[in-house]
């Protein structure tokens, strides 16, 4: 389990606000990884079993949660938090994440300094 957060989205500017609100925690010795769609997603959580996935739900190739179903399926990723972070808000969505293996779920806009202290939490933890 590598001290790693994987921020996956397939909007750049989207990536770009997480990047950049979770930019400190490199200075704590975390590596920040981004993937633009749902299959770069899972091989790099497949090659660096991050501590911590920011997964959106509506991506090009492999949905997020389709992501999540994968990573929960493999026993030697069963470690890795994910958090859905997505535009879709309805309780029903935030249900089928859960459902999906998403251990937290989050709606867009988003806090960045709300979305730093929730990452920092879950890192802390580990």
């Amino acid at each position: 389990m590598e001290n790693t957060v994987l921020i996956v989205d397939d909007e750049p500017h989207i990536r770009m606000l997480l990047e950049e609100s979770l930019v400190d925690l490199e200075d704590q010795g975390i590596q920040l990884l981004s993937a633009g769609n749902g299959r770069e997603a899972l091989a790099l959580i497949e090659a660096h079993r991050p501590r911590l996935v920011l997964l959106d739900v509506m991506m090009p190739e492999l949905s997020g949660y389709e992501v999540c179903q994968q990573v929960r399926a493999n026993p030697a990723l069963a470690q890795v938090y994910i958090l859905m972070l997505t535009a879709k808000g309805q309780e029903a969505d935030r249900q089928r994440g859960l459902e999906a293996g998403a251990d937290d779920y989050a709606t867009k806009p988003f806090d960045p300094d709300d979305m730093l202290a929730r990452v920092q939490q879950v890192l802390a933890s580990a």
